[in-house]
């Protein structure tokens, strides 16, 4: 479901990035209480999740494919604020490095796919489901539910974007129409994978899932820490091989309105698509390279490794600097 710049106007992205900046702001605040043991599990959930939106999956009998989003996982096992900064990271990284979302569409991708799914499926859909009892029938009904509705609102907020933006080609009610067909199919599937990881983590670590986990624990995060790097290695650097080629949810619904590719029709979209097309070493998950040359397989693995790495560096980085500021002595200068 990332956007990409076409799709809206400088206003509305505009007012979009100054949303998701002060929800990034209180987050921040909020993580400073955060126990400092779920750091590095931050860091590689994130790095999981990177992984983890590069295997498009196909949804039968439409042409279509979808990702997993990630954001409800990510406020399950780090919390709502954790789950939204790192999904930040990652949108970021995409952006910057693999021309995956647009510059001007952050704001609108960050609160479509992470502000939705850790601030309202998670605390009033989710927990509401699993608070009486943390049983593995309500996580699978509490993640199945809360992924389809994340995702719903979502979809129906990336029509309202494109409605404001003033895209006449995608017209209000049949946009939204496709756009929520498809992404109940998408929901589905992301609310079953949510459920088997929060299941197997429930199984294994049960302490550790949620914001509300105990601080202290003497248990060490090591081995699941171990076990989401190696898999974040394997979905990135493997199984993305034989990720569906078939065009996501968004690019799928706006070709069946449209029938063709929308254009950006300002100054600032040729300006910030000339910009990302210098930062972005490794477009579309691929190396530069003119097409039939061949390498997409290595382009492809490259891609997953190097964005999984990149991603967990961020977030480490962010906890070093939020471990400092926390540990400074309040009126403390220099």
């Amino acid at each position: 479901m990332h956007m990409g710049d076409v799709l809206i106007s400088p206003e509305v992205g505009g007012t979009m990035l100054v949303a998701a900046v002060g929800v990034a702001a209180v987050s921040i605040k909020k993580v400073k209480e955060m126990d400092e043991k779920k750091l590095p599990l931050m860091g590689v959930m994130a790095a999981f999740v990177f992984a983890s939106q590069m295997i498009n999956f196909t949804i039968p009998g439409t042409g279509s494919s979808g990702h997993l989003g990630g954001g409800l996982l990510l406020a399950i096992l780090l919390g709502p604020y954790a789950g939204f900064l790192s999904m930040a990271a990652i949108l970021l990284i995409q952006a910057l490095f693999f021309a995956d979302g647009g510059y001007l569409a952050y704001g609108c991708n960050l609160i479509n796919m992470g502000f939705y799914a850790c601030f309202i499926a998670y605390p009033l859909i989710y927990k509401f489901i699993t608070r009486a009892k943390m049983s593995r029938t309500r996580v699978i009904i509490g993640s199945i539910t809360a992924s389809v509705i994340g995702l719903q609102l979502g979809a129906f907020s990336v029509v309202l974007e494109t409605l404001l933006s003033g895209k006449t080609e995608l017209p209000f009610s049949q946009f939204a129409g496709v756009m929520q067909g498809i992404h109940l199919a998408i929901g589905l599937v992301e609310g079953i994978v949510t459920a088997a990881v929060v299941s197997f983590v429930l199984k294994v670590r049960p302490d550790i899932v949620g914001e509300t986990a105990p601080n202290g624990s003497r248990k060490s995060n090591k081995t699941i820490i171990i076990g989401f790097l190696a898999a974040a290695l394997v979905l990135g650097g493997i199984v993305s091989l034989f990720a569906s080629a078939n065009p996501d949810g968004l690019e799928w619904s706006v070709g069946k309105v449209t029938g063709a590719e929308l254009q950006g029709n300002s100054q600032v979209h040729e300006a910030l698509e000339k910009a990302q097309e210098k930062t972005a070493v490794l477009p579309d998950y691929g190396f530069k390279s003119q097409p039939g040359t061949g390498g997409e397989a290595a382009g492809t693995v490259v891609s997953g490794i190097v964005g999984s790495g990149i991603t967990l560096g961020v977030i480490v980085l962010i906890g070093f600097v939020i471990k400092y500021f926390k540990r400074r002595k309040p009126g403390r200068i220099g």
